[in-house]
């Protein structure tokens, strides 16, 4: 028997009797909740600082950020070895037991980019341990001490090095804790990890590993986001719900970050099998590695938070019994309202199977009552992916629009004001859903619009469930909160309040899920990737269609005038967000612009082959600022002049030669044992700089083993000329000794070396930049590198 005829009045979920009123009041709910979302991801007040001495202030903090910060302090300068004092000072004054670990260690991750081979640096990590009362295991407190070349590191990292300092001084305070503490500052982070892999690997206190608690900032503010956890993390994220005071941190970014290129200290704990914690603040991105990462774009309420977190979870680790900390699982995890809720990851499929079998009874359902039939469910589910894909598809172009406008943007990970393109980003995917919406209301129907997409949130789920576990419930308990509102909407009177109710709830429950993935995306991945947040804002506006559906007069049953006013009402909502699209855009070009406090950043390098005398001026500008555009003219390739640049393409310019010495190679001993020939060398610079790479020419000689400062290097022989490469940061005076075992060929052995500063203000035509340009936040921005090739 089929379902009886479905009129066009009859398709909704709800039919309330006031429905202005049912639409005000759960709009007004809904505000509310979504404030309590965004007060949720708020970052503390600073405490002063005479603040209680067991307490976090961020104001004590400030003072050695002011110290750390005080300039640029790459790994191996001068500048570090002040801040490096200022830490064993501080440290010590504490009572701690503190040492300088000074090693050469290998690089974490693939950071440097050595054409087939390996990097290495000189590193002096501080380390203090605070000793515990009854160990059952280690915590470590790690954070990096050095900045880039390009900027004193206020926020990266002299925020999470001033923070330990805090935390220590707080700890040392009170009741000696249970298990022994850690404090690990490292060296030549930004450089190549090789500070925290050499602690890692070397150190003794890291010999039976531990639980690491890793602080970062790719920003200058907002909340402290927990970010990657090592595996099987139930335990740990247990653990964070309970003693983190502010614990923002979802699955989802966990997963998300595994799967990206990236690393910081953590991955050189995870390589060695420890657990633990990796959180930072990103927003504010513009400054990142860039000279105006100062300490006073230090926002003192990300630094409360980082230190109550780090804090709290000191103390905790503190005295739990470590032996017990690897679970069999992770945990599905996310914010609520200021805490944290989880579960095991091994419920995350019967979830998302349950939400996808509840939305199908969900259709069932109403098809049986009459308010859709089996063409508008269908119609409704395959139409709903126009939102889907048109809204992130429009943030595309959007930014794509506003970057012709504004090119300088294409350098930046962030504007320098970026709220407002966001919020035109979530006002062009309302825009893009209500129009969708308002076009197909009355001929599909709101309860098979609604089925539509809550269909398509299950159907998420599921394959989230089984590519992205951690991912899975963005979408699944959405899904499964709408069907469960639309069987208590179908089992009341549809003219009473309880259905509006129960959509509201259901409305509220993805609007606490879904907002705070669409708050930190926008920071976590820039405004390039907008579409990302855009996606997800149109998500959350498939969850609350029913209440969207209040927005417009009732379903159906209109003739002539009646139906052309209901129509134009219908568009209202569509045009209003497109409207306030275009504002919100205009408004964010207007504001943010180019100066001397925000300026356009630039890249640009100088390159000179002390062989030969030709000089080059190099950037990686893909479409140069008018600043650089006056240095280059057309695109090399570095490979074969300058193999420790990388193997990539960039824009390239004459330039004048400067009198600058290449390293020296000296060679130390040269043995032959068969077809093997082994050079012991010493790579010497002969000015003041803060990497030098060799490279051997794979068309002379084979290369079979390496050594560099006594430790062994794969061997992996790169693609080119130079197809083994050497690159070491914060190289010593008296240089670096590397040895190579080679199969030579019939004729010399050629090796490449180049050593890089930092600087440009020396170099023969160099014009000093306008107020208004800036430098990128690059690890290569303003080097100066010299090569040379030797026959050996």
């Amino acid at each position: 028997m089929g379902a009886p005829p479905t009129r066009p009045a009859d398709r909704a979920l709800t039919k309330p009797r006031r429905r202005l009123t049912s639409a005000v009041a759960a709009l007004i709910a809904l505000l509310a909740v979504g404030a309590g979302v965004l007060v949720g991801l708020s970052t503390p007040a600073p405490a002063p600082a005479d603040a209680p001495e067991r307490e976090f202030s961020a104001a004590r903090a400030y003072r050695n950020v002011e110290v750390i910060a005080a300039e640029p302090h790459v790994a191996g300068s001068a500048a570090n070895d002040r801040v490096r004092e200022h830490l064993v000072a501080t440290l010590r004054g504490l009572g701690l037991q503190t040492e300088v670990q000074d090693a050469v260690a290998p690089e974490a991750g693939q950071l440097s980019g050595a054409a087939g081979g390996a990097t290495l640096a000189r590193v002096r990590n501080v380390v203090a341990r605070l000793p515990g009362t009854d160990p059952t295991g280690k915590v470590f407190l790690v954070s990096h001490y050095d900045s880039v070349q390009t900027g004193p590191g206020g926020n990266d990292d002299a925020a999470g090095t001033a923070t330990i300092l805090e935390v220590a001084r707080a700890l040392t305070t009170g009741p000696r804790p249970r298990n022994d503490i850690v404090f690990v500052l490292t060296d030549a982070e930004e450089a190549c990890l090789c500070g925290a892999a050499g602690f890692a690997a070397d150190h003794p206190l890291a010999r039976d590993g531990g639980v690491v608690l890793n602080l970062e900032a790719r920003g200058s503010t907002g909340p402290v986001i927990m970010f990657e956890t090592s595996r099987n993390n139930a335990k740990l994220v247990e653990v964070f719900g309970k003693a983190a005071p502010h614990p923002v941190g979802t699955s989802f970014a966990v997963e998300i970050y595994r799967a990206l290129p990236n690393d910081t200290d953590f991955t050189a704990f995870l390589d060695r099998k420890f657990v633990g914690l990796n959180s930072a603040y990103i927003d504010g991105g513009a400054i990142y590695h860039t000279p105006l990462d100062v300490p006073a774009r230090v926002d003192r309420g990300s630094l409360q938070m980082h230190g109550d977190n780090a804090l709290g979870l000191a103390r905790e680790f503190g005295r739990t019994d470590l032996g017990d900390l690897r679970a069999g699982h992770d945990d599905t995890y996310f914010p609520v309202l200021g805490g944290l809720v989880s579960y095991p990851g091994w419920l995350t499929l019967p979830l998302a199977v349950a939400a996808l079998l509840a939305v199908g009874a969900l259709g069932w359902l109403l098809r049986r009552r009459g308010r859709a039939t089996a063409g508008t469910l269908a119609a409704g589910f395959g139409l709903t992916l126009l939102p889907v894909v048109v809204a992130p598809l429009g943030a595309w172009l959007l930014w794509a629009a506003i970057t012709t406008i504004r090119p300088g943007y294409a350098e930046l990970l962030d504007p320098y004001r970026p709220v407002w393109y966001r919020l035109a980003v979530v006002a062009l995917s309302a825009a893009v859903l209500f129009c969708w919406y308002a076009l197909l209301r009355r001929r599909v129907g709101p309860a098979a619009l609604a089925f539509g997409g809550l269909a398509w949130l299950a159907v998420f789920g599921v394959l989230l469930a089984v590519a992205v576990p951690g991912g899975a419930y963005l979408t699944t308990l959405p899904a499964l909160a709408g069907a469960l509102a639309g069987f208590a909407a179908l089992a009341t009177r549809r003219d009473g309040p309880w259905p509006v109710v129960a959509v509201t709830l259901a409305a509220a429950v993805a609007v606490v899920i879904l907002l705070p993935p669409v708050v930190l995306l926008f920071p976590a991945l820039g405004m390039g990737m907008g579409a990302v947040a855009a996606l997800v804002a149109v998500l959350l506006g498939l969850a609350v269609l029913p209440v969207v559906d209040l927005l417009h007069p009732r379903a159906g049953g209109q003739r002539g005038l009646l139906a052309l006013r209901a129509r134009r009402l219908g568009a209202l909502p569509a045009a209003a967000a497109a409207l306030a699209a275009v504002v919100l855009a205009g408004v964010g070009l207007a504001v943010d612009r180019f100066d001397a406090a925000h300026p356009v950043p630039t890249h640009l390098m100088y390159a000179l082959d002390a062989g030969t005398g030709k000089a080059t001026w190099l950037t990686r500008e893909e479409k140069p600022q008018p600043w650089t555009d006056g240095y280059v003219d057309g695109t090399v390739s570095v490979a074969d002049d300058f193999p420790g640049l990388g193997n990539s393409e960039m824009r390239a310019g004459p330039a004048a030669a400067a009198p600058l010495p290449a390293p020296k190679v000296d060679v130390l001993s040269d043995t032959r044992t068969g077809d093997q020939r082994v050079l012991r060398l010493r790579v010497v610079p002969q000015r003041q700089v803060r990497l030098l790479t060799l490279h051997v020419d794979t068309s002379t000689a084979t290369v079979r083993s390496a050594s560099v400062a006594g430790r062994d290097v794969p061997v992996e022989p790169g693609d080119g000329r130079w197809g083994f490469g050497i690159v070491f940061h914060a190289p010593p005076p008296e240089g670096v000794e590397v040895t190579l075992t080679l199969v030579p060929g019939s004729g010399a052995v050629s090796v490449r070396a180049m050593d890089a500063s930092d600087g440009l203000s020396g170099v023969p035509g160099f014009r000093p930049r306008p107020p208004d340009v800036g430098v990128v936040g690059s690890h290569s921005s303003e080097m100066l590198a010299v090569a040379r090739t030797y026959p050996l």
